[in-house]
């Protein structure tokens, strides 16, 4: 079964349309980059896939069912782009936070043993284990990223749901966030990530989405650096340049 099936989906705000026409498919194990102007509907796309909006016409099946009314809420992990910075209020413990991905598994009652167990592990996959009992709001935001894809993945998240997840971060710690990805990946989990930084995603990702409001391009990296996709989507002679990560 596929993680994402889109088909022919429109959506607007109002009568102003922001996505027409688009259709792609995210097989299990990929690593979807959307990328696309500002404005251009990333972020938008990235709430139909899994659910918090309800497309106009067409259709978004996550995991066989539609996306909006998908039940198994504990198999998407998602990063919102101001998780980080709305850590700042966050007064709960590290381990608190990401025992929150544990809640929607909890039949009742108090934490099990498995319940502890995938919080640890989870800490541990994403190499903040000794953070565990500081305050998230005393994280900087690249270790706040990592408490909010651990917790995604305390839940046994299958796919997990970036929106430009390291605005604002470091350059290093940048390089650290990708380089989990792409290990979480190699792992077998399913990742869709909205970034600004085309040469980021060109290198990273496994294949590529570029929009702007329409499809323009949806395959490998390498073919996509060879289109004239980019240049059409941002109506520019833009090209993509590689940053080394």
């Amino acid at each position: 079964m596929s993680v994402l099936e889109v088909s022919d989906l429109t959506f607007g705000y109002g009568d102003r349309p922001v996505l027409e026409g688009v259709s792609l498919t995210v097989e299990p194990g990929a690593f979807l980059g959307l990328v696309g102007p500002n404005g251009s509907g990333k972020t938008t796309l990235l709430e139909l896939l899994i659910g918090l909006r309800r497309p106009d016409s067409g259709s978004v099946r996550l995991f066989g069912s539609p996306a909006h009314e998908f039940a198994d809420g504990e198999r998407v992990g998602y990063v919102a782009q101001d998780d980080a910075g709305a850590g700042d209020s966050m007064s709960v413990t590290v381990a608190e936070a990401v025992r929150m991905g544990r809640y929607p598994r909890r039949l009742r009652g108090r934490f099990t043993d498995d319940d502890r167990r995938a919080v640890d592990d989870a800490l541990e996959r994403v190499g903040i284990a000794d953070l565990a009992e500081r305050r998230v709001g005393r994280l900087s935001g690249g270790q706040r990223q990592r408490v909010f894809i651990a917790r995604a993945l305390a839940a046994e998240a299958d796919l997990l749901a970036l929106d430009e997840p390291t605005v604002g971060v470091d350059a290093e710690s940048r390089t650290a966030f990708y380089d989990l990805l792409d290990s979480l990946n190699d792992e077998g989990l399913t990742v869709v990530l909205v970034e600004h930084d085309i040469g980021v995603v060109t290198a990273r990702a496994t294949e590529i989405a570029c929009l702007n409001r329409r499809l323009y391009f949806h395959g490998d990296p390498e073919t996509f650096v060879e289109t004239d996709a980019l240049a059409e989507a941002y109506g520019t002679d833009r090209r993509v340049v590689s940053h080394g990560h």
